[in-house]
């Protein structure tokens, strides 16, 4: 006998086959089928009502990326589902799992530029891993199973299902099976022996090696084996901006973070190592400045799961496709265990001067204004440095990530490789409804929080506890900073005339408590983490503040500017 439900209603048993217990969304018309049938299903599937679309994916982005499963979002057609399209980008340049459920006009109606009707799937076919338009309901279960293999599988990726309104209302007879093959998607490849062999020949031979690993160690779940392979190795290691956690702050080969606005020694390093080891990341311009003087001395073995990542920036001697889990794990068995003292401890001089020129006047200042990197050592600190730290875009994000140390993998989200303000609000909030047990905390700037602060409003609604770090300068600072710098000082559109964030915290039931000055700070942090309450920490930072280091645009790696006049020598 059949067993005849909507497709509808198939979405949603579908979804629960696939372990979903938690979807962030809004209804709308050629999505409302789906939201009749959610009363249904809402004692077992959690709906998060957001405040605009955006901020669904983007709060989607930040569940999948801190519990590592696919973040869910269901919305409607049209402007719902281009509201989405910025998240899915975002999700595809750095790899984060989300499956996205738009509503569409039924069949008959596609290409008729029916009442909010869009091409979701031209739209998303470049920014996706995988996209498919759901017109009949027997095709549910099948697409969702096979949306979900792909976008866990291999190097994550966002999926698009556009569901048509008569799929959505048409009968099926439910049968769910989930998807672990698809004929030429080979996510888990066989690692080849002659790569590993040329591999371990490389590092055995090296003398100064040097590792940058990037977030494909923490989405291969290889963080011991990437401490392992150091370990043996004596290999000092920097870390991309979205690889930040999935070494400790205190191992002791890890030498900071690389790039742009990277720690001096790592970048310092990475042009002058004999074997550069890249795991699990992709070369992005702001991490290797200009490409023709990046590593050149060096021997490069780069691993990834992706194939068009290898050789596709920088070109390569040794290319191993495959998880880095495995291949660290074959690297490490294979490998001579090495030591490396006079490596290791020749870039002091590197550690000693940014100290001095940049560390201890942002972060220990004795006198004037709050600095933004104080701001975050203190909040840090205060969390034990326990906490997952989310961060929005520009110089709250460099500050957030230069200054936060970490002791536990999956602790920094930020928006990598698109650079997308308004990312961090939403983030924070996914971040925590996936593990409402750790503390959360939000940089952000005041272009960034004015961007998606309407999601106050889902804050309010579902009582998430995140703490909010405005740090407010009354500029967009990064700008700003390029400015200054590049420029001439000709300030166009950066300066920012601010509301009062306490009245509008206060009107979602948020407490918002005002930092005026360095004496203040501290007991605003005892009172911020005194419960699980959502708080809005509104810092009254320097204006002016420079996020330094800095690879200025056209420069390699090694050309430094530690001050806005000075260059590391």
């Amino acid at each position: 006998m059949k067993n005849l439900i909507t497709g509808a209603e198939a979405l949603w048993r579908a979804l629960q086959e696939e372990g979903v217990k938690t979807v962030f969304g809004y209804p709308g018309g050629q999505i409302m089928p789906v939201y009749d049938k959610l009363v249904d299903y809402q004692d077992s599937i959690h709906h998060i009502l957001v405040r605009h679309e955006q901020g669904a994916i983007h709060a989607a982005q930040g569940f999948a990326r801190i519990s590592g499963e696919p973040g869910v979002v269901i919305v409607t057609s049209g402007p719902g589902a281009t509201n989405v399209i910025t998240g899915v980008a975002d999700a595809m340049t750095d790899s984060t799992p989300v499956v996205v459920i738009t509503g569409q006009v039924s069949t008959a109606a596609l290409g008729t530029d029916a009442f909010q009707e869009a091409d979701v799937i031209g739209l998303t076919a470049p920014i996706s891993k995988w996209n498919y338009q759901i017109r009949t309901a027997d095709e549910v279960a099948w697409a969702v199973a096979r949306a979900f293999y792909i976008a866990r599988t291999g190097r994550p990726g966002p999926v698009v299902l556009d569901f048509s309104k008569d799929a959505q209302v048409g009968l099926t007879d439910f049968h769910f099976e989930k998807c672990n093959f698809i004929r030429s998607y080979i996510p888990n490849p066989k690692i080849s022996d002659v790569a590993i062999k040329n591999a371990v020949a490389l590092l055995d031979a090296a003398e100064k090696p040097f590792v940058v690993f990037g977030q494909g160690v923490v989405l291969g779940h290889a963080e011991k084996e990437l401490e392992a392979f150091l370990t043996k190795g004596d290999i000092p290691a920097g870390s991309t901006l979205l690889g930040l956690s999935a070494l400790p702050s205190s191992f002791p080969l890890y030498r900071g973070m690389i790039g742009m606005h990277g720690n001096v020694a790592p970048n310092i390093m990475t042009n002058q190592c004999d074997v550069l080891i890249a795991v699990g990341m992709r070369f992005d311009d702001r991490v290797t400045g200009t490409v023709e003087t990046y590593a050149r001395q060096a021997k490069v073995i780069h691993i990834d799961i992706d194939p068009a990542e290898i050789g596709k920036i920088i070109p390569v001697e040794v290319g191993i496709r495959g998880d880095a889990k495995t291949v660290l794990s074959l690297l490490t068995e294979k490998m001579q265990a090495r030591k490396h003292p006079e490596w290791n401890a020749s870039f002091g001089h590197c550690d000693a001067v940014e100290k001095e020129k940049v560390i201890d006047p942002e972060v220990y200042p004795t006198e004037g204004l709050l600095r933004m990197g104080e701001v975050v050592d203190r909040v840090v600190r205060a969390t034990g440095e326990k906490a997952v730290v989310v961060t929005d875009v520009g110089q709250n994000q460099m500050m957030g990530a230069r200054y936060s140390r970490f002791n536990q993998s999956r602790s920094f989200i930020s928006s990598g490789g698109l650079g997308t303000m308004g990312f961090g609000l939403p983030a924070a909030i996914g971040a925590k409804i996936a593990r409402p047990e750790r503390t959360v905390c939000l940089f952000v700037g005041d272009g960034g929080i004015q961007m998606t602060m309407q999601e106050f409003g889902t804050i309010m609604q579902e009582g998430v506890g995140v703490k909010i770090i405005l740090l407010n300068n009354n500029w967009l600072g990064n700008v700003r900073q390029w400015q200054e710098l590049f420029f001439r000082e000709r300030y166009s559109q950066t300066r920012m005339l601010n509301p009062d964030y306490a009245l509008i915290a206060r009107a979602y039931g948020i407490r918002c408590i005002s930092v005026p000055d360095r004496a203040s700070l501290e007991p605003a942090l005892k009172e911020m983490f005194a419960d699980d309450a959502p708080v809005l920490l509104d810092v009254h930072v320097q204006e002016e503040g420079m996020v330094m280091p800095m690879v200025p645009p056209g420069k390699g790696i090694h050309e430094i500017m530690i001050t806005d006049s000075e260059w590391y020598k």
